[in-house]
């Protein structure tokens, strides 16, 4: 018998308060190979989100959203990162051709009081480069603003359309004599047209797509199942298979769809489904699904589900459905542009109308195409990228990743937090968390015995015991054995060291420890140590809460937000952490395709609810949530459903998007009023609602007063820099902030048992 066969029957039998062998039937979705990539970006959520405002290259439109329906069907979406691309090329380009525009505009000229050259050419530069930069340059906007007219939404779109617009032919009516030489905009287009390709290049990046959920799970199920036919096996593709087929799974293969234990027994992993750390012992008769790994032991399986019917295309219908379903608030951008638009279209209207009343046509036309040129101000182009690519990069250096801003956003709003247990509160795998040993012995001798004895396992609880003992001198073992009922045994100094769960105990006919009765009670799984057929000792090996856990719900806590956790475990184990932790409320036993319910159940109780974990099991939740925050080293089906991704495994940093959120959104405000209050001013003034007091503002004082308000939102987005958002500063500085705990504590033993 193999090294792997080692401890089966020890998480059945050993494990109290562990998960029933009957969670298998409900366990929709599948484990990650472990040559799978991590992904660190997405484009939000929604994987058919219209992003109002966005500049949308005509080139990359048709890879936009492709349809999620086929485990295959999503080649489309690597046309984003080429979308980006393309904005980055297009941006240069421009600015290339823009710093000859403008040097030779005439208007400039005179701003900075600099003499062009006495040459026929130079008077064409600014209107050719010009007019390529308005029909390539321009192009994406104008486009987009015609968009936004078929949809009678204005916004950024039409808003920027139709000040380069008007900018473009009041320059060509100026050049050609036909306007007055003042409406010459060749350098107030070709820096408009810049700006904006740069605040909306940096907005794409901080969108750009590199990975898709879907794709994650259609790339879970092995490339190849073994089915009986007959006395033969037959290698063929998953998707071959039908209802009633008996397929072979081999020791260490993961398991090619659902179905039926019909020979055999192993222990299933199914960590990477369910996030849980134990394996889990399956047998005849049990159910297993698609993507689970038979660690130690082949099986024969009778399959019961194919295609749509499988819990993986179920799991992938949640993720899709609930990505889909997903509100999204309007872009803060967006919004202001809309109202700018008819602001600037109102004001060029009374402007025309005014003007022309009093007698002057000629004023009259230049006052409105000057409206309507400053109605668009570079500063809202860049008011919202700009703080969004700071904030990314903090929150980089922060051990938070940044997917979808809108996320980033909404984390501000959050006043409930949701925990996974296992790999997020947790570390999600087990360690030694005490050792008692019988009259004779000293902890460190029974864990030296019991590491000799396992040396030669690979399970994961022997990996543990043999990490716990790495500081010890350990004896070298020989006639190594193991059984699937009992556990291993070995030689070890010239004596017989067993180690095994109650099935041991049973077969050799001795009690266990009383001082190891209580570890069954917290979740924990014992394990025993015989020496020449007497006890030794006993182990408890569990799934060791994270130091950071109490640091981060504490600080939550004194926040004002409510810290919930879920899993999958049964309530024994669900309580242990949840006191350890003074956690407010626990679903406990809840099963993977459940978690989603849960999230929405507290979201129907009025609460903005943030998600966090890292297992397939997850990824659901974590699109319900109001914002997902996916563990950095958890499954690319969890990253790519979450917003936000947290690099490190320190559930501190969800303080850190908290931080980051609230600032980011202040600044979003501000740039936003410095954007919008500059037309507030500077509209009428170029109007001349002051010309009865002999004040009219000049063209060339309106431009510059339009690139001061984009320096001022350029250094207020700076300032985000400032913010400190490491996860141990962020949780001290929380820390005794809190107020309320002791009627927090009054009700904190609010725990949910889902029904089996």
């Amino acid at each position: 018998m193999n090294a792997h066969e080692d401890h089966a029957g020890r998480d059945a039998e050993a494990t109290s308060g562990g998960e029933p062998p009957e969670r298998a039937a409900h366990h929709g979705h599948v484990g990650m190979e472990h040559g799978a990539h991590a992904s660190v970006a997405s484009l939000p959520q929604a994987s058919g989100e219209a992003h109002v405002g966005h500049v949308s290259l005509p080139e990359a439109n048709g890879g936009a959203h492709e349809d999620h329906s086929g485990h295959m069907g999503h080649a489309g979406h690597a046309g984003h990162g080429d979308h980006v691309g393309q904005f980055r090329r297009l941006f240069w380009v421009m600015l290339l051709l823009a710093i000859p525009v403008v040097a030779f505009s005439p208007m400039f000229a005179d701003i900075l009081g600099y003499p062009l050259p006495d040459a026929a050419w130079v008077g064409w530069i600014s209107p050719v480069l010009g007019t390529v930069m308005y029909v390539w340059g321009g192009k994406p906007f104008l486009v987009g603003a015609v968009d936004e007219l078929k949809a009678r939404k204005p916004g950024m779109m039409l808003l920027i359309g139709l000040a380069i617009t008007v900018a473009f032919l009041a320059s060509w009516g100026a050049y050609l004599g036909i306007l007055d030489h003042r409406l010459d905009f060749w350098w107030e287009l070709a820096l408009l047209i810049v700006i904006m390709l740069l605040g909306h290049w940096i907005e794409m990046k901080s969108l750009a797509q590199t990975s898709s959920a879907l794709d994650s799970l259609a790339a879970l199920i092995p490339d190849e199942a073994e089915r009986v036919e007959g006395d033969t096996v037959v290698s063929v593709p998953p998707a071959a298979l039908e209802v009633g087929d008996l397929v072979v799974v081999r020791p260490g293969g993961r398991i090619p769809a659902d179905g039926q234990i019909a020979e055999g027994s192993a222990d299933i992993d199914e960590a990477m489904v369910t996030g849980e750390s134990m394996p889990v012992r399956r047998g005849v008769g049990d159910p297993v699904v698609a993507g689970t790994v038979a660690t130690d032991s082949g099986l024969r399986l009778r399959v019961t589900a194919v295609g749509e019917q499988t819990a993986l295309a179920g799991i992938r219908r949640l993720v899709a459905d609930a990505q889909n379903s997903s509100s999204r608030a309007q872009r803060l951008a967006d919004t202001a542009a809309g109202w700018l638009f008819w602001f600037a279209l109102g004001a060029a209207v009374i402007t025309a109308i005014v003007w022309t009343m009093l007698g002057m046509p000629d004023d009259a036309v230049i006052r409105t195409i000057t409206v309507l040129v400053i109605a668009c101000p570079h500063a809202l182009g860049l008011a919202i990228p700009l703080v969004v690519s700071i904030a990314t990069e903090r929150a980089a250096r922060g051990g938070v990743l940044v997917k979808d801003r809108l996320a980033l956003e909404s984390m501000r709003t959050v006043d409930t937090v949701v925990f996974d247990k296992t790999g997020t509160l947790t570390r999600g795998k087990p360690v030694v968390s005490a050792v008692v040993p019988a009259d004779g012995f000293t902890s460190d001798h029974v864990l030296a015995l019991a590491a000799s004895a396992e040396s030669d396992s690979e399970h994961p609880l022997a990996r543990a015991i043999v990490r716990a003992a790495s500081h010890l001198s350990l004896s070298p073992a020989s006639d190594f054995r193991s059984s699937p009922a009992e556990g291993v045994s070995a030689m070890v100094d010239g004596t017989s060291v067993a180690v095994g769960g109650p099935y041991l105990l049973e077969r050799r006919g001795v009690s266990p420890l009383a001082a190891a009765d209580a570890w069954g009670g917290s979740g924990s799984t014992v394990l025993h140590v015989l020496v020449d057929g007497q006890v030794a000792g006993a182990l408890s090996i569990a799934d060791e809460v994270r130091p950071e856990s109490f640091d981060a719900v504490r600080a939550l806590h004194a926040r004002g937000i409510r810290v919930v956790m879920i899993t999958g475990d049964a309530l024994p184990v669900a309580q242990s952490v949840a006191d350890a932790l003074d956690i407010d409320r626990v679903f406990a036993g809840v099963r993977p395709e459940d978690k989603s319910a849960r999230v929405a159940e507290l979201q129907s109780e009025g609460r903005r609810v943030a998600m966090v974990g890292d297992g397939v099991n997850d990824a659901p939740a974590l699109a319900q949530a109001d914002v997902g925050l996916a563990i950095g080293a958890g499954t690319d089906v969890a990253i790519a459903s979450a917003g936000v991704i947290l690099a490190s495994d320190d559930p501190r940093s969800v303080l850190s998007v908290i931080e980051l959120s609230r600032a980011s959104y202040r600044k979003m405000k501000q740039n936003l009023w410095w954007a919008a209050g500059y037309n507030l001013l500077s509209v009428p003034l170029a109007a001349g609602v002051l010309a009865p007091i002999g004040f009219v503002m000049p063209m060339a004082v309106g431009a510059l007063l339009m690139s001061l308000s984009t320096i001022i939102v350029a250094l207020n987005a700076q300032l985000l820099r400032r913010l400190d958002l490491r996860p141990g500063a962020v949780a001290g500085a929380g820390a005794g902030a809190g107020a309320g705990d002791a009627g927090r504590r009054a009700d904190r033993a609010e725990i949910s048992v889902s029904p089996r």
